[in-house]
């Protein structure tokens, strides 16, 4: 089927770039290499676009299966008409599809049947008519002792079954009721009787309600753990007398007689029995489809901030997993990453064997000619940059903490042990966190993303759309970094385009036989790498001392000969080019257009030819906490500190302050100026000052603000008489309350 019309109308992109992309997906093109290398196809569609092509059009082919699954069980039913079959084809989502099929739908054995057995659909028919008739005498004709109709009502209650379905299978109404339910519906909660105590971070919901319509992610999955949990008990209808009122005035008729009464009874009936649950079941998932979205969302922002953290670079690196009793892990690693040498140190309490680790961190420092020191953030992580920092090391060795998040994920992991089958966890977790330092994409691809801690709700939303989500953001941030054929890991190369994990582990395996790659044409020498993988990674990967100099470039090989002509026609070598601004700027660019090389690819291959294998990510900067801040008990409310942002959510970003306690920067307090959306402001590993708003050391609260004064709304409202009889509105309750009452809504 065509879909290239619906789609580009719903993206606002023209039908040529949808039917182009779709003819490239379709071929086996992916979104990085598609949006990278066939601009000209695409009409310059970016990431975004490309996979919103492919998302769409799987959601349109699976429409159509069960559209085709429909019919041909209607057909087989013999019920199959041709208003019918075009009412079908022309259902535009599946919740219409499934209305118009409702009532050929095979079902259990249900009231209305059992009444049809009885055969009391005649009198069902003539009441829902509502027309005057005598109702008794009509209803009389039907009592039958053999079919178990005995009396006048049980014949109506059985006419009535059968109008409540007829009511509740009506394509239209249902439509108007869905509708109904999601604009003018509400989610109440209210705590089961005898949990209070057990529910305490679900307070704010015992008594809750809001509307279905502007309900927020976060409170829509916060909702639905609780009631998951046991704790709460979860409604989402609108007012019965709202909903009785729109089936009535789609159902009844102007009249007022027996008949029309029996219909107003049938319809309360298929309101409450009926469609009340299954609007309702329906509502559920489509409230819960939306929340996950958002949170997916907000999951995939943060992780693509994340994995594409200023890296280091290739430096001599000493790492240091921290700890109190059971000492500080601490590993030296080569410029490449690769593990040289490990040591247990006892810097701190109980065995304080300061000066010998002192000595022992100086000497490894020298003997390893380390340049920097990476130093986990948990436990004791404070107090061993502290440490450290009192050794007087050379000026030029960087001294910083990373956040560990995941670290002892990656160290129980197969990959660990792949890696570093005779270390011990402890060793792994160090090695990881040096390596995160130097470069944290590769080495956060090790990790599974729900495990680094930058999620919400993680563990509550769709898992299959959200692994494929965040299998996207991974994808997207390797290929947009480029990866080094020959240092990549398994599981980096795992995500370059075209390749995927047998790939990925051929290129590994040829690796380790044969020695570094010297070109990418040698690519086609492992195992199992066809024309087609070849073209769609290539681009993707770089060699950093190839003789070919563009084999380190984000140049693709299709485009090798074109460079070599323009360096041709400037009187220069391909090296001559990349090195003179001068050269290329002799170029122009139109002299090359032709039916497959457009202006875009050719503006691309030369910024690529300016700066081949550029880096996109930020340059790497040392952060420093406030040296006198280590604990919680140090905090201040008033206090300015820097800090780092290490998750961001609907409700506000967490950051780090260095007291083993990240604190909440709720979206009132991000900026100065009204948010909707904390990533305007804010983004993950990113360096902020707050300041301190709140303290709560019994319940590990943390309220912080990045307001340039954030106090004076707070000293406006003390100007005010206050009013006894008020009582504070959510929106005004403490910061130390919200941190409550999210400690239930922040998952991971």
């Amino acid at each position: 089927m065509n879909y290239e019309l619906q789609i580009a109308q719903e993206l606002q992109i023209r039908p040529n770039q949808v039917k182009a992309t779709l003819e490239l997906l379709d071929g086996g093109g992916t979104v990085p290499f598609i949006s990278r290398y066939r601009k000209e196809a695409t009409g310059e569609l970016d990431e975004v676009q490309v996979a919103g092509i492919r998302d769409r059009v799987e959601q349109l082919r699976e429409l159509d299966k069960r559209k085709e699954a429909i019919l041909k069980s209607i057909q087989e039913q013999g019920k199959l008409t041709p208003e019918l079959e075009g009412k079908v084809k022309g259902a535009e989502t599946m919740s219409k599809l499934e209305d118009i099929y409702l009532p050929y739908k095979p079902k259990r054995r249900t009231k209305g049947m059992i009444a049809r057995e009885k055969g009391l659909e005649p009198l069902a028919e003539l009441i829902f008519s509502q027309k005057s008739i005598d109702l008794e005498s009509e209803a009389s004709n039907y009592l039958d002792a053999e079919k178990e109709v005995n009396s006048i009502e049980e014949a109506l209650q059985g006419a009535r079954d059968i109008i409540a379905e007829w009511v509740n299978e009506n394509a239209e109404l249902r439509e108007k009721m869905r509708k109904l339910f999601l604009t003018e519906g509400n989610f109440t909660s209210r705590v089961i009787p005898g949990k209070e105590a057990e529910a305490i971070k679900y307070k704010d919901y015992f008594e809750w309600t809001e509307p279905i319509k502007t309900a927020p992610s976060h409170r829509v999955l916060a909702m639905r753990r609780g009631e998951k949990e046991l704790f709460l008990l979860l409604d989402t209808v609108p007012e019965e007398a709202a909903a009785i009122h729109l089936m009535e005035k789609e159902i009844l008729q102007d009249s007022s007689n027996s008949s029309a009464d029996q219909v107003r009874l049938a319809i309360k009936d298929a309101y409450k029995r009926l469609l009340k649950p299954s609007m309702e079941t329906e509502v559920r998932l489509i409230t819960k489809k939306k929340a996950d979205e958002e949170a997916i969302k907000v999951f995939t922002e943060n992780l693509k901030q994340l994995l594409l953290g200023a890296p280091l670079g290739e430096k001599s690196v000493m790492a240091i997993d921290p700890g109190f009793r059971t000492g500080c892990k601490l590993v030296c690693l080569g410029p490449q990453g690769q593990f040289l040498h490990y040591e247990a140190i006892y810097p701190h309490e109980p065995q304080r064997k300061t000066a010998e680790a002192g000595m022992t961190v100086k000497g490894l420092a020298e003997k390893f000619n380390i340049q920097a020191i990476a130093i986990g953030n948990g436990t004791a992580g404070r107090e061993t940059e502290a440490f450290v920092k009192r050794l007087n090391l050379p000026k030029s060795v960087i001294v910083t903490m990373v956040n560990e998040a995941g670290a002892s994920i990656y160290s129980a992991s197969d990959v660990a042990r792949e890696e570093f089958p005779d270390l011990d966890l402890t060793v792994r977790g160090a090695v990881s966190i040096g390596r995160r330092l130097m470069d944290p994409l590769a080495e956060l691809v090790k990790i599974d993303p729900k495990s680094i801690g930058v999620g919400q709700y993680q563990h509550d939303v769709d898992q299959n759309a959200l692994k494929n989500a965040l299998d996207d953001t991974v994808i997207s941030a390797v290929n947009g970094v480029g990866v080094d054929l020959n240092t990549a890991s398994k599981q980096l190369l795992t995500y370059v385009s075209g390749l995927g994990p047998v790939l990925a582990q051929n290129i590994v395996d040829f690796r380790n036989e044969n020695g570094p790659f010297a070109s990418r044409a040698q690519l086609k020498k492992v195992p199992r790498l066809g024309e087609k993988a070849f073209e769609q990674a290539a681009g993707f990967l770089r060699i950093n001392h190839a003789k070919q100099l563009l084999d380190r470039s984000a140049v693709h090989p299709e485009r090798y000969a074109l460079v070599a002509q323009m360096a041709k026609d400037v009187n220069a070598s391909v090296e001559e080019l990349m090195s003179s601004e001068e050269l290329r700027n002799k170029i122009s660019l139109n002299k090359y257009v032709s039916d497959t090389v457009g202006l875009p690819t050719l503006q691309d291959i030369l910024a690529e030819l300016a700066k081949p294998g550029r880096d996109p990510r930020a340059n790497f900067e040392v952060f420093a906490f406030e040296e006198s801040v280590n604990s919680m008990s140090d905090l201040k409310v008033g206090m300015k500190l820097p800090g780092v942002v290490t998750n961001i959510t609907a409700f506000g970003a967490f950051v780090d302050v260095g007291v083993h306690q990240d604190g909440l920067v709720h979206l009132s307090h991000l900026a100065d100026r009204f948010i909707k959306d904390p990533n305007e402001v804010v983004s993950v590993n990113q360096k902020v000052q707050v300041t301190v708003m709140e303290v709560d050391i019994a319940r590990k609260r943390i309220g912080l603000s990045m307001k340039a004064d954030p106090f004076a709304e707070r000293s406006k409202k003390m100007e005010k008489k206050p009013d006894v009889k008020t009582q504070p509105k959510e929106s005004e309750g403490s910061m130390a309350d919200k941190l409550a009452m999210l400690k239930g809504k922040f998952g991971g």
